[in-house]
């Protein structure tokens, strides 16, 4: 069974803003300072912050149905500003799915304005179907309000 679901925000920043931040491992600094309620540690296991670099994300005990699992970039375009990661351990895989995910996209829509998106795909085993429902855009969501606002209040 295939899915997908995705969010967009309008930013009151520039694309080449909002991308210095989710384009770069400044990212996982910010997450790891901005929502430590939703996620408890972010570390490079293997890697620059570059495609191939290998996150280990660990959730505060009792905010997740798994304390944590791996991802891994797979694709980041400066040109596009298209950043995807997929889980290659742990997590979403332990729940029957076989593919989880995550693209972020800064999309320019004028010289101080861009829209931020989030999509997460997924595919899951037909006998884990009801686990589909534990996919959340949510928590993405979250994350781009919170780095929106930031980015408005540190503005160039």
């Amino acid at each position: 069974m295939l899915g997908s679901v995705s969010e967009e925000m309008e930013v009151q920043v520039s694309a080449k803003e909002v991308w210095e931040l989710y384009g770069t491992h400044r990212l996982i600094k910010f997450v790891e300072e901005e929502l430590t309620d939703v996620i408890h540690k972010l570390e490079i296991v293997q890697g620059d912050g570059g495609a191939g670099t290998i996150l280990k994300i660990t959730f505060p005990p009792g905010k997740s149905t798994f304390s944590s699992y791996k991802e891994k970039l797979i694709k980041i375009d400066n040109e596009k500003r298209v950043k995807e990661a997929e889980v290659i351990e742990g997590g979403y895989l332990d729940l029957g799915f076989t593919l989880y995910k995550v693209r972020f996209e800064v999309m320019e829509k004028s010289e101080n304005c861009c829209i931020s998106k989030f999509t997460i795909e997924y595919e899951i085993k037909e006998e884990a179907a009801a686990n589909a429902s534990m996919v959340s855009i949510k928590p993405l969501v979250n994350i781009m309000g919170i780095a929106a606002n930031y980015l408005i209040k540190n503005k160039k």
